[in-house]
């Protein structure tokens, strides 16, 4: 069982039906779909694909997004959150978008990249939970006109502050809607 707001795992018989963070501060995401905890054997699978080059990797992870998926046929638009330009050609790929676009084949929905990443930021993984909500703080911008309903695919959860930066530019740009479906979250 998961919070349905940030799919932050909750005890199976406590009563509640969303975390306490949930409960108390508002999210810009209605919802976030995390089928797999950042754990053995996904977190390796993850690890390979975002900084080991392996594609592969990611195509599985994307084939496993789908089958833990109910959501086939939805009205909305996949949106992968993207990488900054400098952060894209160090790398070589964006691994939101590799996720994003065979979920969008596969489940037939639109995937569209109405996000810019406005300004080089320090990789999320180097920083405390704090630090990662200063470093996204405004860091995206919309760059076409944005539906009513927006589905952001990144590949990790940790502590949402990717995730909310890019859902409040999209909210701010006309979204009504918006949720993020990952990968993996960290509990």
């Amino acid at each position: 069982m998961a919070c349905p707001v940030c799919a932050l795992p909750l005890l199976a018989d406590c009563g509640v039906t969303r975390c306490g963070v949930c409960q108390t501060k508002p999210s810009p995401l209605s919802g976030t779909h995390a089928p797999f905890l950042y754990a053995p054997p996904i977190d390796d699978l993850l690890r390979r694909f975002k900084f080991q080059e392996e594609l592969a990797a990611g195509r599985l992870l994307s084939q496993l997004m789908v089958e833990h998926s109910t959501r086939r046929g939805s009205s909305a638009v996949l949106v992968p959150v993207p990488l900054h330009a400098s952060r894209l050609r160090h790398r070589g790929y964006d691994q939101a978008a590799e996720l994003a676009k065979p979920l969008a084949r596969a489940m037939g929905i639109p995937c569209q990249r109405l996000l810019r990443r406005r300004t080089p930021t320090q990789a999320q993984s180097e920083l405390d939970a704090e630090a990662r909500r200063r470093n996204v703080r405004a860091a995206f911008e919309c760059v076409a006109p944005v539906p009513d309903h927006v589905v952001l695919v990144d590949d990790v959860m940790t502590t949402g502050a990717t995730l909310h930066s890019a859902a409040r530019a999209l909210r701010v740009a006309g979204a009504g809607k918006v949720e993020a479906w990952v990968c993996a979250r960290v509990p």
